[in-house]
């Protein structure tokens, strides 16, 4: 029965450890999520609020799309079009100069372009390591919108048949402190990749697909002060000794907890020894190595019976 029960101990301990883990990783995921720190997520927010303001759209306006408060700070906006139309006059859309000749792909009658400008958040959710960035993040999406409203959930990719795509930053919104930093084009694709290119003009991109684009420099690497290496010179022995110490104290708490339970025992056993000798007690005798109790007397002598005669 004890080992049954430490049995079912070790169980529910084990998953109650398992299930505060579990707690503790969703908790994490949604504290990231709320923050809004996911750029697939911010794509998804920002196409669903797209849909709830094209309620009655007219082809060829642009609509300015309002976010919730913890995306405030983010400009969007959608646009739908006739892709014959497209395809013979482009369009320009804030940031993004999208020249003729682009057919839609795989074609749909009518698309809709939703832009984003991510403002001063663009950090928050986008970074490129040993790199700066010194323009807002912007980017745009093409859907398909055969539908007579909203905006369907099927993306589609640009077929560029001409020139490319221009992706301008206003002078306003850029960082740029000293002329001579080499300044960057740098692509944000769905896949997760980064790639690089030269700017073509001022304050200028090009751009083939459809992703979000900024402007970096290169980040020149700090380097450590001397008393941030004593520190940390520092702090390495401090968690050495720690460590060890912890190991020391941990072995001598197993050595207390080892004795205890001896000691412990002992006790137990003298207790049934003291309990046992309230009994009869019985001779011992040793047959080869085992030890076997034995009657040393007859405790009831024998009586003869008045008729019975002793030969």
């Amino acid at each position: 029965m004890r080992t049954e029960r430490k049995l079912q101990m070790r169980r529910g301990f084990g998953f109650v450890i398992w299930v505060a883990f579990f707690l503790w990783s969703f908790s994490s995921t949604l504290v990231q999520a709320s923050r809004g720190y996911d750029p697939e997520l911010l794509d998804a927010v920002i196409h669903e609020y797209a849909n709830k303001t094209l309620q009655q759209p007219r082809t060829g306006v642009v609509y300015n799309i309002s976010l919730p408060v913890n995306f405030s700070g983010i400009e969007a906006s959608i646009v739908r079009l006739r892709s014959s139309s497209f395809w013979v006059r482009g369009s320009n859309l804030t940031s993004f100069d999208f020249p003729p000749r682009i057919i839609p792909m795989p074609y749909a009658k009518r698309l809709a372009i939703l832009c984003e400008n991510l403002k001063n958040l663009s950090s928050n959710y986008y970074e490129v390591p040993g790199y700066r960035l010194v323009s807002p993040v912007v980017g745009f999406m093409v859907f398909a919108a055969s539908n007579s409203s909203g905006v369907g959930n099927q993306k589609l990719n640009l077929s560029i048949k001409g020139s490319p795509i221009l992706v301008s930053f206003s002078p306003a919104e850029l960082e740029l402190r000293t002329s001579n930093q080499s300044v960057q084009c740098v692509e944000f694709r769905s896949n997760g990749l980064v790639g690089f290119s030269n700017m073509t003009s001022l304050n200028g991109c090009v751009a083939r697909r459809q992703g979000h684009f900024a402007l970096v420099i290169p980040a020149p690497a700090p380097a450590p002060a001397p008393q941030q290496k004593k520190t940390e010179a520092r702090f390495w022995k401090w968690w050495v000794v720690g460590f060890v110490g912890g190991f020391i104290v941990l072995f001598c708490a197993s050595l207390i907890v080892l004795g205890t339970y001896k000691v412990v025992a002992r006790q137990r056993i003298k207790e049934m020894e003291k309990e046992s000798e309230k009994g009869v007690s019985f001779d011992t005798i040793w047959i080869e190595t085992s030890k076997m109790p034995s009657a040393s007397m007859i405790r009831t002598q024998p009586i003869l019976e008045a008729n019975e005669h002793v030969p």
